[in-house]
């Protein structure tokens, strides 16, 4: 069993709040470094795909849309429908999973490094704000000041920066629902033909301005459900954003000519720049706490310093609070390699899934309250109802044929074809010799061309005289 560390300190309020209650707000120290580097780099690539991803095309279809009113869903160029709710079933029960699991294993690496919150806000608002402010001492020197010139044109320039690429962030959300075209049109429409969708859009910019502008840090540590989750996933094994105290305490500021280590002295010289750069305002030495996003800002900061005292990298890294404590190093316990197969095996099922579906889907049901019917000829027919799903943009003609039976397939109406994106129903009789029935009940089965292209076999049941 792990020994206890000595040197937690355990907290009965947020970090966000005085002594008082009142909120205490974070200004946050401009981070740099290796990892800053590579965060910059994964966010910019992010921003970029979902800025940019609406206005591409497949075959004249959005590569992505999320139309929940029309029951529209088109993902990766290839267009969903009812039909293929099993997949969106299974991908929502695999995602839920490789949540608990992932996180369990590694943290929440997503929530400093993907999720949108911290994008949005760690490299579009906050570089703002330092453009504008000035450092996080300029910033909180020009909040404590009175109001004058100065402080009227800072904060408006950045109120009415922060509103309107909120409501450009809207705007890019509402193109995955309607598509951009549908979106571009709207914007040339005059206002007054879209006073609802346009009073929403402004409503939502508004809260969304509230959330960057006001609440910030508070989202991930009072609000996010997935934040509040990670209380009852994490444990010792978890990989996370660790002090390692074994090397860091005693901890005490640096001193010119000291041995730290004849003086019984730790690495950490508690110089608070790790406390200084963190967006959420916490001491990553007070061990894993919940506002902890796992951005790595301290990381960076804490290494930068351990190099200019002239001491290893690494005093704040990754690792779990199992490793810290028996001094170990890459420990993978037989729960995380489980986990991670089991994640695995579940993201393999998914693109199966996704791979195996078919672009058309045929349902077919024999037409209830008929029984069989007589021909002039001598033959017997059934009636049969069918659905035709087209998922592709293309046209398609289909036509039926009786696979296991000598017979005919008639059906009723025009030429069968279905259209790009659509369902096409109707009716058909299968019609046999007396010959091929056996029985009351006759197995029958159905093939389903798409332009001379078996795409299915439907099992049904082919009514006879007794």
């Amino acid at each position: 069993m792990a020994p206890e560390n000595p040197y937690n300190t355990y907290r009965d309020q947020l970090a966000t709040l005085n002594d008082s209650g009142k909120r205490r707000w974070v200004y946050a120290q401009k981070p740099k470094g290796k990892l800053y580097n590579y965060r910059n780099i994964v966010s910019y690539t992010l921003l970029a795909l979902m800025f940019g991803l609406p206005f591409v095309k497949v075959g004249g279809e959005p590569l992505f849309l999320l139309n929940v009113l029309e029951r529209k869903f088109i993902l990766f160029g290839v267009r969903f429908w009812p039909q293929d709710f099993h997949i969106f079933l299974f991908s929502m029960i695999t995602l839920f999973v490789f949540i608990v699991f992932f996180t369990v294993s590694y943290g929440r690496i997503w929530c400093g490094w993907t999720c949108p919150q911290t994008v949005f806000m760690e490299f579009i608002f906050r570089k703002i704000e330092y453009l504008i402010e000035g450092s996080h001492q300029e910033q909180r020197k020009l909040d404590a000041q009175s109001f004058n010139f100065e402080k009227f044109w800072k904060k408006s320039l950045k109120a009415i920066l922060f509103y309107a690429i909120c409501f450009l962030i809207t705007n890019t959300f509402l193109s995955y629902i309607i598509g951009i075209d549908e979106l571009w049109k709207i914007i040339n429409d005059p206002i007054s033909e879209h006073k609802v969708g346009f009073t929403v859009a402004l409503a939502f910019s508004g809260a969304m301005y509230f959330v960057f502008a006001k609440l910030r840090e508070q989202v991930c540590g009072m609000i996010c459900p997935y934040g509040r989750l990670q209380g009852v996933l994490l444990d010792s094994n978890t990989i996370v954003v660790a002090y390692d105290y074994k090397r860091g305490e005693e901890r005490a500021p640096l001193e010119a000519g000291e041995d730290r280590e004849e003086e019984g002295k730790g690495d950490c010289i508690d110089c608070y720049q790790c406390v200084d750069v963190c967006p959420t305002g916490i001491d990553v030495r007070d061990g894993t706490q919940l506002e902890c996003i796992n951005c790595t800002a301290c990381i960076d900061e804490c290494n930068s310093v351990m190099e200019w005292v002239g001491k290893p990298k690494g005093l704040i890294r990754f690792d779990s609070e199992k490793n810290i404590a028996e001094g170990k190093k890459n420990n993978w316990p037989v729960r995380k390699i489980a986990y991670t197969i089991v994640l695995t095996a579940l993201i393999g099922v998914v693109i199966g899934l996704f791979a195996s579906r078919t672009d058309l889907e045929a349902i077919i049901l024999r037409t209830p309250g008929l029984m069989f019917q007589q021909q002039d000829n001598g033959k017997i027919s059934n009636m049969y109802n069918f659905k035709v799903v087209n998922k592709t943009t293309e046209e398609v003609p289909i036509h039926f044929k009786i696979m296991d039976h000598e017979g005919e397939i008639k059906v009723i109406g025009e030429e069968l074809k279905a259209d790009a994106s659509s369902i096409r129903e109707g009716v058909f009789f299968a019609i046999l010799p007396k010959s091929e029935i056996k029985g009351d009940k006759v197995p029958i089965s159905i093939g389903v061309y798409a332009d001379q292209k078996l795409i299915e076999e439907v099992e049904l049941t082919f009514v006879g005289p007794n």
